[in-house]
């Protein structure tokens, strides 16, 4: 049987996908739970440290949540006929895990971005740290033009990421952004041709899972702890992070290691 979301480890990367091209990835009721499943088995397992969300096919990311199962559901349009979708109703950790919003989790997510990337694909974008798009995808928060909104975090998270000018021209007008122009306002890190997002986002990560799990979860969660605080709360979280990491293991391995002229052992402690 193929399930519509897979996780697969390799070494310390989780790579978490979409996997239902015939649809565009669009997010049943089914996909969300099970999606939820892979966040938080990513977040539990102390050996990953690195997570890549993707899309299989080629013409899609994500077209978003699906219109006729989903978002029927949610708005009461169609009452629950299965285990995923009363699973969906009754449990609220469903919508935070899987969109990466008001859930836990520290180490850091990748997106590779294979193709359009809508609603509620590009608001799970928002909730991934780093972000390598196809030179062919295309980004939009099509809601309004539906009369709903995008409620899995693009109101509060894309004016934080992008300027309050073109997340208001995003939001407001429906209208897609090109992969360009996403580079082009900071939403991503970098375009490439499709055949390279994948390695693209693998070398990314295999830089980032060599380095001190410990400090790398510290620095996301005081980045996202601290967003839109004052300075002096900042700061304060600043210093926790600093005295807690500061006492581990890894951080006397790091400058020892240097010192040595050899490769640093982390065990994240």
């Amino acid at each position: 049987m193929t399930l519509p979301i897979t996780f697969q480890c390799h070494g310390a990367i989780a790579t978490i996908t979409l996997n239902a091209p015939q649809t565009r990835n669009a997010l049943t009721p089914e996909m969300l739970c099970r999606l939820c499943d892979a966040v938080k088995a990513f977040a539990s397992d102390p050996a990953l440290r690195v997570a890549i969300i993707t899309g299989s096919g080629d013409r899609a990311f994500c077209a978003g949540g699906d219109l006729g199962r989903t978002i029927p559901l949610l708005s009461g349009d169609r009452t629950p006929e299965d285990e995923w979708d009363h699973r969906l109703l009754s449990d609220p950790e469903i919508l935070a895990a899987s969109g990466l919003r008001e859930y836990p989790l520290h180490k850091p997510v990748i997106s590779a971005i294979n193709g359009a990337c809508m609603a509620a694909g590009f608001e799970l974008v928002l909730g991934t740290d780093l972000r390598i798009a196809a030179e062919h995808a295309t980004f939009a928060l099509p809601e309004v033009k539906r009369a709903v909104i995008p409620f899995a975090g693009s109101m509060v998270r894309l004016p934080r990421q992008v300027s309050y000018c073109h997340a208001m021209e995003i939001m407001l007008t429906g209208d897609a952004l090109t992969a360009d122009e996403a580079y082009r306002i900071g939403l991503v890190n970098r375009v490439v041709p499709a055949s390279q997002v994948m390695p693209e986002a693998l070398a990314l990560a295999e830089r980032i899972a060599k380095n001190g799990p410990l400090a790398v979860q510290a620095v996301k969660r005081t980045v996202v702890e601290s967003s839109g605080l004052p300075l002096s709360e900042g700061y304060r979280l600043e210093d926790e992070s600093k005295r807690s990491v500061l006492s581990s293991e890894d951080a006397r391995e790091g400058p020892r290691a240097f010192l040595e002229k050899r490769e640093p052992h982390f065990h994240g402690r």
